[in-house]
């Protein structure tokens, strides 16, 4: 009988900086959407011209489309990694380590961007 590879945290450990990286995309993109939309209306204030809403609205359909693709690669990065997660053997799990904290805050993260696209559709249009 073979006895079972010894454990190795490693892997643990590349699956949550992976997660961590794609915490940063996603918190990157919902950044760069909120300066995208907020970036209009502050031209059309430093202008002082209200008669171009067209382009604020572009602007800011814009701004919640990346802001939602941000939270969708939240939530998209969050399963992928509970999934991989639960299927290491527990042996390659370090101990005292909080196993489902990433995904969590990831998961945070998301509701956090589609509250903030809600709340700027409900207010720019």
């Amino acid at each position: 009988m073979i006895p079972p590879p010894p454990s190795d945290p490693r892997v643990f450990f590349a699956a949550q900086r992976t997660l961590l990286a794609w915490q940063r995309s996603s918190l990157a993109l919902m950044a760069f959407g909120f300066v995208i939309e907020r970036f209009s209306l502050f031209l059309t204030v430093l202008r002082n011209d209200s008669g171009r809403a067209t382009h604020h609205r572009l602007s800011l359909f814009i701004g919640i489309l990346l802001i939602l693709i941000g939270a969708t690669v939240a939530l998209v990065s969050s399963a992928a990694y509970r999934r991989f997660v639960r299927q290491l053997p527990p042996r390659d799990l370090p101990p005292g380590v909080w196993v489902d904290l990433g995904w969590a805050v990831n998961l945070i993260v998301a509701v956090i961007g589609l509250v903030l696209a809600g709340y700027l559709l409900m207010t720019g249009v």
